[in-house]
Formats: C-alpha cells, sequence, structure tokens
C-alpha cells in the first residue's frame, strides 16, 4: 500500500454470529483523495464506517489512520478523524463561536490555539459572518456548514462526512460540494452518500459495497469506461429504410424507439458517428439528434447489488 495512503483497510472483516455483515474488504484512501463509498440498505457499509471511525471492533482485519492502528492507539488514532454524521452533533442554543470553542476543547487543542484553529475552521467553512448567530437560527445550509467545521477544527488527516447534502436545497448543495472538494485538497475524505450524482461531482474515485464485500473500486474517470455503451441515439426527420442504416460501416443492428428515433447499435470498438452523419446529409434524412448513449451511475449501482458482481475492483488494493 502507499505511503501516501491516510487511511489503510486490511482483510476487515465483522461478524454477528454466522453472519457476515463485512467479509475480507481492503481498501485504501490516499493524501488529497475524495472517496464516495456506496452501498444499498443492509450491503455493510455503516459497518465498515463505525469500524474506521473506531466505534466498533472488527472481528478480523487492521485498519490504519495516518499511520496508527486504530486497536492498538485507539485514542491517538481517533484523534486524527473528523466526522459529520447524518444528523450533525449540533448544539442549536449555542452560537456558532460558542459551539467551535466547544469542540475545540472536545479535542483537546490547547487553549493557546483554540482561537486560531475556530478562525480556520470558519474560514473555510464559510462562517466567518455568522459567528454570534445562534445555530437554531441558521439555514439547514449554514448548519451543515457548522457540522463540517466541527469535524475539521482539530484539522484531522481524515474526514469522513456521512450524507452531508441531504435535506439541501441546489444552491446549498453546490457550496457544500465545493468544500468538499477543498477539502479533498489536505485531507483523505470518505463520502457517505445516497445521491449518485453527488459521487460523480466531488469524488476522485468510487467504491460500492455488497454483501459486506467490496463489489467495485475504480476512479471516476475509470467509472467512465463502465458507463460506455455501443448505441447511438439518432432522430431524424426522413426516416430511411432499415436497411440503408444497416449498410452503413460499423453498424450491427437497428432497434426502433419512435417514429422518428431509432437506436442504433454498433461494436465496441467502432464509433460510426461519422458516417451516420455524412449518410444523413447525402440522402436528405434530415439529421435532428445523434447522441451517443451511455449508462448512469445509477445503472451501474442497481446492476452490481441486484446481481452477482459484474465489474470487479480494479485497483490491487481491493479485495474481491
Amino acid at each position: 500500500m502507499s505511503d501516501q495512503a491516510l487511511i489503510k483497510v486490511e482483510q476487515l472483516s465483522r461478524f454477528y454470529g454466522p453472519h457476515h455483515a463485512v467479509e475480507d474488504l481492503s481498501f485504501e484512501v490516499q493524501r488529497g483523495e475524495v472517496l464516495g463509498f456506496l452501498g444499498p440498505n443492509g450491503a455493510g457499509k455503516s459497518t465498515t464506517m463505525r469500524m474506521i471511525t473506531g466505534n466498533l471492533a472488527p472481528t478480523h482485519g487492521r485498519i490504519m489512520i495516518n499511520g496508527i492502528d486504530i486497536l492498538d492507539q485507539p485514542k491517538l488514532a481517533k484523534a486524527e478523524i473528523g466526522y459529520l454524521p447524518e444528523q450533525p452533533p449540533l448544539y442549536r442554543e449555542l452560537t456558532v463561536d460558542e459551539y467551535l470553542h466547544f469542540c475545540a476543547r472536545l479535542n483537546r487543542i490547547s487553549r493557546n490555539k483554540q482561537a486560531k484553529a475556530i478562525d480556520s475552521a470558519k474560514l473555510r467553512c464559510g462562517l466567518g459572518e455568522v459567528g454570534k448567530r445562534l445555530i437554531a437560527n441558521l439555514s439547514k445550509g449554514f448548519q451543515q456548514r457548522v457540522g463540517i467545521a466541527q469535524a475539521i477544527i482539530h484539522s484531522p488527516a481524515v474526514v469522513i462526512l456521512d450524507e452531508p447534502t441531504v435535506g439541501l436545497d441546489p444552491i446549498q448543495i453546490r457550496e457544500i460540494r465545493l468544500l468538499i472538494r477543498e477539502l479533498g485538497g489536505e485531507h483523505s475524505v470518505i463520502l457517505s452518500t445516497h445521491i449518485l450524482p453527488e459521487v460523480q461531482a466531488t469524488c476522485d474515485r468510487v467504491q460500492i459495497i455488497h454483501r459486506g464485500r467490496l463489489v467495485l473500486s475504480d476512479s471516476i474517470e475509470g467509472l467512465a469506461l463502465h458507463m460506455k455503451t455501443s448505441s447511438i441515439r439518432v432522430r431524424l426527420a426522413n426516416k430511411p429504410d432499415k436497411q440503408a442504416l444497416l449498410a452503413i460501416n460499423d453498424v450491427d443492428s437497428v432497434e426502433l424507439l419512435e417514429d422518428d428515433i431509432v437506436r442504433i447499435h454498433h461494436d465496441p470498438d467502432t464509433n460510426p458517428a461519422s458516417a451516420i452523419a455524412q449518410a444523413a446529409v447525402t440522402q436528405g434524412w434530415g439529421l435532428l439528434e445523434l447522441t451517443p448513449e451511455q449508462r448512469t451511475l445509477e445503472e451501474i449501482f442497481v446492476d452490481i447489488t441486484t446481481t452477482e458482481p459484474a465489474i470487479p475492483p480494479t485497483r490491487e488494493t481491493a479485495a474481491a
């Protein structure tokens, strides 16, 4: 495993009697990386997160947080973790400044460094103008920012965020996503979410756990290859004869979708789009739309969590 990995999980397992909640799970998260951690209900995702944060002991396996074994030295390892649960642990009757001062003391930041730590967390989370306001009077978006501020106030190596944008409006979601990307520049970040577009917008890499085992681990760029299909959606003003479309080089089959829309299937190693466009112009078919189709992350997620794993982990660190 890389020396730059701030989170190392090795052959992690958790049994509840005969039930394997997590089985032989191995992965790592690099410094400066945002990992999207996905899984359907009951897949073992929450159990894994609880073990990584030191709230649940594994049956087998090892967890290293910034080089510290969380079982051997739990206090030192947990000091390297910042955590935002789905329901932020906020005291609504306190002001933002009062709450962050309380969090600084909880994290044992020395008295002479507390003010600097609070100011830094507020600056990074965009809370500079709301320090004197009661948390109860803040919007949901600003409350999430306060929750993230408490997670990073002690400058941990690892930041774990559980559903950080649930219940936010589109503008707030965009702001929190930008903040998460910024956090990824200095920390290792694990983002647990059910909002699949959020993974594509925020993360460098995605992992999917199913039935306690890792079934996909890939970069967002690598995931894009899985999302590619070998079909093109074509809309024509003057629909040609099916045989005319089949006569185009590299076209394998033609599927009628609507009166003026067809789906053209082709070999995965070819791309007949330019030939289709040229034929449409020369034959006067009236090309209105030509769109290479791709699978969504949701479709990939459903495929590999409702059937046997179709896409194996691609990183050497992922255990299948």
